[in-house]
């Protein structure tokens, strides 16, 4: 099963939540971006063998996420964080953002919004691998 994995980066923890094909909500959770906490989402995640991280802001706040995520082999697109706010906004009927909301709504829109862009190596911050092979 094809599954989108919607994460709402910060600095010290990201957020995710996992959307099956029909969009609805199969899994998530909080996890710190230390080592551990990496390692723990990534092995959380690789529970689907066909999936897509989606991260907001893959190029600023969540850059260090989505390029430790390449180098274990997996695939990431970036989510601006204006499509995930609008989202926010039509699917809760309000402005107020939590994490949990946060990383449905970037799941949402990568779900629904096939053109986004595949996130690249960047080569400069580039994190070596910790999780073993992919999934």
């Amino acid at each position: 099963m094809d599954v989108i994995i919607g994460m709402d980066p910060n600095k010290r923890s990201a957020t995710i939540e996992v959307l099956d094909q029909r969009h609805q909500m199969i899994g998530g959770g909080r996890f710190a971006t230390d080592t551990a906490g990496y390692k723990d989402m990534l092995t959380a995640g690789r529970q689907w063998p066909q999936r897509t991280w989606a991260v907001e802001g893959a190029g600023g706040i969540g850059k260090h996420l989505a390029q430790r995520l390449l180098a274990d082999g997996e695939q990431v697109v970036d989510v601006p964080a204006t499509l995930s706010a609008r989202v926010r906004m039509f699917s809760t009927g309000n402005g107020r953002k939590t994490d949990a909301t946060d990383a449905h709504s970037i799941a949402l829109v990568a779900a629904r919004t096939p053109t986004l862009q595949r996130v690249q190596v960047d080569g400069e911050n580039m994190a070596s691998p910790v999780g073993g092979p992919p999934g």
